[in-house]
């Protein structure tokens, strides 16, 4: 089955639009995308090592079964969050991880 990229991007910018309201967003803040694995024979360090490659930083939560993938600090704005967000989920799906959303790093 195809990944519905348009369905996320939707998703993405009503995400974003719910997340402004009543709170001021900053300018810059690093993203962290979310991405739980879909196989169990899948490649931790394969993904991590594509991702890094693009500029993300990448760190296993004690589940054992999700990645987060940070990026930035960048521009908080619907177009560059999912600019990263495809480029990560792309990545992630060839490695047999499937996205979870993303949020502001806490400080």
């Amino acid at each position: 089955m195809s990944h519905n990229y348009e369905a996320q991007r939707r998703e993405t910018f009503a995400t974003f639009k719910q997340a402004g309201k009543g709170v001021k967003l900053p300018a810059t803040a690093v993203v962290d995308f979310i991405f739980f694995i879909e196989e169990l024979d899948a490649s931790w360090s394969a993904l991590e090592k594509a991702l890094r490659a693009k500029g993300f930083r990448t760190r296993r939560l004690d589940d054992d079964e999700t990645l987060i993938a940070s990026f930035g600090p960048m521009p908080v704005t619907p177009d560059a969050i999912w600019d990263k967000e495809r480029l990560a989920t792309e990545i992630a799906l060839r490695h047999d991880f499937y996205p979870d959303g993303w949020e502001l790093a806490e400080d």
